[in-house]
């Protein structure tokens, strides 16, 4: 099974407008598909992955244009100026977590599998989807589940865990999945569960705030007429990064000059978010929620 079909691919990689020899930056490597079609546009430029899956390494080029960072994108402009690289030509990132992730049972993203719930996309970290959902209070929980997961009935949910708990730690995806489905039928099952996952998955990475601070990182590192590119795949994500690129601030804080126009450090290059073709759908039915968005720094 491929550790990860690449979404968007020829929109994404156009949407950069590659210079032979610039410097870029794909901060979610993945199975490397985004990587590998970059270098192949690169002749004397230079190509800084990142990662935080050590799984991922297994996937690193031999190549001497090609460095992969064993780290999370939130720390992008950290460790390019450890490579004394202070400003780069492109950066792109696509949010989606990887099918070898949702495939890869003892990882604990899925609920199609009993695992132990885990959820980590760095196996190193301390904090773990058992912490989350037995050590959570109960405002917490709801908190979670209603911002991150956009679940209707989040307090309910979250006091049926935290009933559930007090008999016994609920220590499986199963677990979890029992104490969820009275909370919905047979019908909405799937996309509930979905959500629920979904909300613990951003809590245990602290995916919100890794992101802003990644967004912020990119423009400073960004040159002028450098491009941004951001696939993502669910509101939330989306929601952060739609402000961002109208604005220059996560928070989507607009300001204006005297005659009203919006003041902004990019120019929009995608008028009409992209999506996938019908025929990517058909390839790849994991790429249905993708949203792509590129900017390009003023």
């Amino acid at each position: 099974m491929s550790y990860h079909v690449p979404v968007l691919l020829t929109e994404s990689i156009e949407g950069l407008n590659i210079s032979p020899n610039g410097v870029y930056v794909d901060a979610t490597f993945g199975g490397g598909g985004h990587s590998l079609s970059i270098l192949q546009k690169l002749q004397d430029g230079k190509l800084f992955a990142f990662d935080q899956d050590s799984d991922a390494q297994a996937n690193a080029f031999d190549d001497s244009r090609f460095v992969l960072v064993n780290h999370n994108f939130a720390f992008v402009k950290n460790f390019l100026e450890y490579f004394q690289v202070h400003r780069v030509n492109g950066i792109l990132a696509d949010l989606g977590v990887s099918s070898h992730h949702f495939d890869t049972p003892e990882r604990g993203f899925s609920f199609r599998f009993n695992s132990k719930l885990d959820m980590r996309m760095d196996i190193n970290a301390s904090k773990n989807a058992s912490v989350v959902v037995n050590e959570y209070d109960l405002d917490s929980l709801t908190t979670i589940f209603r911002d991150y997961g956009e679940l209707p009935n989040a307090r309910k949910l979250a006091a049926a865990i935290c009933d559930a708990r007090s008999q016994t730690n609920i220590e499986t995806t199963f677990d979890l999945r029992d104490v969820a489905v009275r909370f919905c039928n047979a019908k909405t099952e799937n996309k509930y569960l979905s959500q629920l996952f979904q909300a613990i998955r951003i809590e245990v990475n602290n995916e919100m705030e890794t992101l802003k601070r990644f967004l912020r990182s990119s423009l400073d590192l960004l040159v002028p007429g450098g491009r941004l590119v951001v696939i993502t795949y669910h509101s939330l994500e989306d929601r952060i990064v739609k402000n961002f690129f109208k604005t220059g601030n996560v928070e989507g804080k607009v300001e204006k000059d005297f005659y009203g126009n919006i003041l902004t450090p990019f120019l929009n290059i995608t008028k009409k978010v992209i999506t996938p073709t019908d025929a990517e759908l058909q390839r790849n039915s994991r790429a249905r929620s993708a949203k792509l968005r590129i900017v390009e720094k003023i």
